[in-house]
């Protein structure tokens, strides 16, 4: 019998390919693209109960309280969640959980996959799994393709050694790049080839092997930065020193490429890895016109159009478009024909270049205890949006250069301010003095939320001074 499979999710990213609505302050894994819940939800929930252990979860610093909190809205409490000082690809993160679960068990089977792919058919994933599973027992690694339905040009490839059979795993040959569309034709053709879905199931002692065979430079910086790593509130910090050292390579580069007598389960359950905005239109299953949409949206005369409106009392109209993509966000706009989806790089890079905010920052800054996001910024004044978690508590603070008012319009606030404490509930308010030392918490069971003026010379986020925080943050 096989023990129960232990999921590694990596959960890092800094999500170009979907500007805007993906940004490097909240990659698209963190957001609902496919139904109701986001991507990384749906990704814990597969690989949770039944067959497999609490997931071990690796990501940033900066996402850690954004992954709990998803994976506490669908009841779903981690074994644990590392957090890298620094991005350096998949090998080293991979290399980081098989050394944290070797700790307690060298002979594990871990499942390691990504957190931003669609799978469609739960069923047809557990069963292969179960396939996998057990040939991982054998000792050997074993990935998962994916049956191609067309040539399809923006994937990586897996050569078999023969036709690909359902409930089994079958030898892989090689590895291969992303095709021009000629050699993809040609490969959907021979029935041999199946795409890449960097996902893998393999024994701790085998894969920890494949490293010291193929990848000896990662071992040493790694291995140091698991054995320095500490406890932070419930995170495993991994030490920064050796982790800088380690390479910056993907686990296809620096292992699963180079390791013999791989394996490949084959998977028709429905699988993307939403990889652009022509993929996401897609997978969400377009009209009979071939329209596809999200939010408040009419389409027009539209035929192969993808339209998304992604914030409140926003409405977006499409008329007489062909084959085109249009993403309303509150602070950006993207309309783009399909084919050039893939060029989004350009965009976001122009958006570096010129300081704009909207190439890395997310409209709802997220933190420890809720989001705020900002409505209007004005000369000296800037009205904001404040949604604070049940049991959420900003820092105890001042500020040098603002004053502010708090109107609560959901829940209940506790507010300190100076050494008085009060209560608000719904149409209170409170004025907060320029350099009044104030906290503001939740202390219900609902989400507060509440709308803030600020008026000052500088509205800038560094004019916090903090005295006491619950999160470690200075």
């Amino acid at each position: 019998m096989v023990s129960k499979i232990t999921p590694i999710l990596l959960c890092g990213g800094s999500g170009t390919r979907l500007w805007p609505l993906s940004r490097r302050s909240y990659p698209k894994q963190f957001s609902a693209l496919i139904g109701k819940e986001s991507l990384f939800q749906a990704s814990v929930r597969r690989v949770t109960g039944g067959a497999f252990a609490r997931p071990v979860v690796v990501t940033a610093s900066e996402f850690r309280f954004i992954a709990t909190q998803q994976m506490a809205e669908i009841g779903v409490d981690p074994a644990s969640v590392l957090l890298e000082p620094s991005a350096r690809n998949t090998a080293p993160a991979v290399l980081a959980a098989l050394l944290h679960v070797a700790e307690t068990d060298p002979a594990a089977t871990v499942l390691i996959c990504p957190s931003d792919h669609v799978v469609e058919d739960l069923a047809a994933f557990a069963a292969a799994v179960d396939v996998a599973a057990a040939a991982a027992q054998e000792g050997r690694i074993v990935t998962f393709g994916i049956r191609p339905d067309r040539p399809e040009t923006g994937y990586g490839y897996l050569e078999l050694v023969g036709p690909a059979k359902a409930g089994t795993a079958t030898a892989l040959r090689r590895f291969v790049e992303k095709p021009d569309r000629v050699r993809a034709e040609e490969m959907l053709a021979k029935g041999t080839y199946l795409w890449n879905a960097g996902i893998f199931i393999a024994r701790v002692d085998t894969l920890l092997a494949a490293f010291e065979a193929h990848a000896p430079n990662l071992i040493s910086p790694v291995s140091a930065s698991v054995r320095g790593a500490r406890a932070d509130l419930g995170f495993l910090r991994l030490a920064a020193e050796p982790w800088a050292e380690a390479e910056e390579i993907s686990i296809d580069y620096a292992v699963m490429e180079r390791a013999p007598s791989l394996s490949v389960v084959p998977f028709e359950g429905g699988w993307s890895d939403l990889g652009g905005w022509e993929t996401v239109w897609r997978e969400m299953a377009p009209d009979a016109q071939g329209v596809a949409t999200s939010g408040a949206v009419h389409a027009i005369d539209c035929h192969d159009t993808l339209l998304r409106a992604e914030a409140e009392g926003q409405v977006l109209i499409g008329i007489g478009l062909e084959k085109m993509i249009a993403i309303a966000m509150p602070d950006a706009v993207l309309v783009a024909p399909m084919d050039r989806a893939q060029d989004l790089r350009l965009a976001v890079a122009a958006l570096k270049a010129q300081g704009a905010k909207q190439a890395t920052e997310f409209p709802k800054d997220h933190r420890p205890w809720g989001w705020f996001e900002s409505l209007v910024l004005g000369d000296r004044f800037q009205v904001k949006r404040i949604f604070v978690h049940p049991g959420g508590a900003l820092s105890l603070q001042s500020h040098h250069h603002r004053a502010e008012h708090w109107i609560v319009v959901q829940g209940t606030a506790r507010v300190t301010l100076g050494d008085e404490v009060q209560l608000l509930t719904e149409n209170q308010s409170v004025y907060i003095p320029l350099g009044v030392t104030h906290r503001l918490e939740n202390p219900g069971k609902v989400p507060m939320m509440l709308i803030e003026v600020q008026t000052g010379s500088y509205l800038g986020e560094d004019d916090i001074i903090r005295y006491q925080d619950g999160y470690g943050r200075s």
